[in-house]
């Protein structure tokens, strides 16, 4: 005869322990927001690669993507479970807050990867696939269980899983990889030093609490700010690129200019704060504007590519 025990949201039965999540506990394992960034810049690499895909194969394609994207979050997760219990940002989410047991979320993420990169291989092709399984592979192992607690460079290293989603919608099209979409990955490997580490600056705390090397409690702020200041110019220059390579026309490059001269602009507040200044203002609105300059960025450049196709405006300078 069974004995039945509730508490925390938790039953346990014959001390097996079984959650009570509910459907969205386990989408918020999926990391919705940055799962959000992820579909669309996919969606962009598929729109702007030359050649033509079936809309239902288009759309299949970015689910797959955005499962494996959501199944990344889930592994990430499981894996540092134990330092977002600790860290305030991060303390409500499904884990620690007891709602999702650590193995539902491991089994869950490894089920998600599995189906995501076997469909997109299936429907779509193998190329992108692969680089769907590289990406999971990358966030998960690399970055997470590695670099995430080895090196402050965790961010720039890590950051190209993240970049890796507009080369997955390109070669969902092509069958794979070209300069044109190599430019896309570069953009946002090159945004996420100074998006993440702008964060970093007014959580020094948290990050400091868990031992997580973030750049500003390894090397000090002024340290961060000057890297900041200088991702913030590579990544306005890249912005740019597009126009010369004959990705796009003109009139996105004067749209990329003005978003990387406000970016730097942005930045060089972050380099003028004061170092030990606990409002962190600067820091917090360049976060804020680098997400939106990132979505800004992948949007002009799929509304400038329909432009060009329908003969509204011409391509770049090659």
């Amino acid at each position: 005869m069974s004995v039945m025990d509730h508490h925390d949201g938790v039953a346990t039965e014959a001390g097996v322990r079984l959650s009570e999540a509910s459907a969205g506990d386990y989408f918020a394992l999926l990391k919705p927001r940055v799962m959000s960034l992820v579909v669309f810049t996919a969606l962009a690499g598929l729109v702007l690669a030359p050649g033509h895909i079936n809309p239902a194969i288009g759309l299949i394609a970015i689910l797959c993507i955005a499962v494996g994207a959501g199944a990344s979050g889930a592994l990430n997760m499981w894996y540092d479970a134990d330092i977002d219990a600790v860290m305030s940002r991060t303390a409500t989410r499904p884990i620690p807050a007891g709602k999702v047991m650590p193995e539902e979320a491991l089994a869950f993420g490894i089920t998600l990867s599995a189906f995501s990169v076997a469909i997109l291989g299936l429907a779509v092709n193998w190329i992108s696939a692969g680089l769907l399984a590289f990406t999971i592979f990358f966030y998960a192992v690399v970055y997470t269980m590695w670099l995430k607690r080895s090196t402050p460079q965790n961010i720039v290293i890590g950051g190209a899983a993240g970049a890796f989603p507009p080369m997955i919608g390109w070669a969902c099209v092509t069958g794979g990889v070209s300069i044109e979409s190599i430019v896309l990955f570069l953009i946002i490997f090159l945004w996420t030093p100074a998006h993440f580490w702008a964060l970093a600056l007014f959580k020094m705390r948290d990050y400091g609490a868990v031992g997580v090397p973030m750049l500003p409690n390894v090397s000090g702020e002024a340290t961060t700010k000057r890297q900041i200041a200088l991702y913030a110019v590579l990544t306005a220059l890249t912005g740019v690129v597009p126009v010369v390579i004959g990705l796009s026309s003109v009139w996105y490059g004067a749209a990329s200019l003005c978003l990387g001269l406000a970016f730097v602009w942005y930045a060089a507040g972050v380099l003028r704060m004061a170092d030990g200044d606990e409002r962190m203002l600067p820091a917090k609105k360049l976060f804020a504007f680098s997400i939106m300059y990132l979505f800004v960025i992948f949007l002009a450049l799929m509304v400038d590519h329909l432009a060009i196709a329908y003969g509204l405006t011409q391509g770049g300078l090659l």
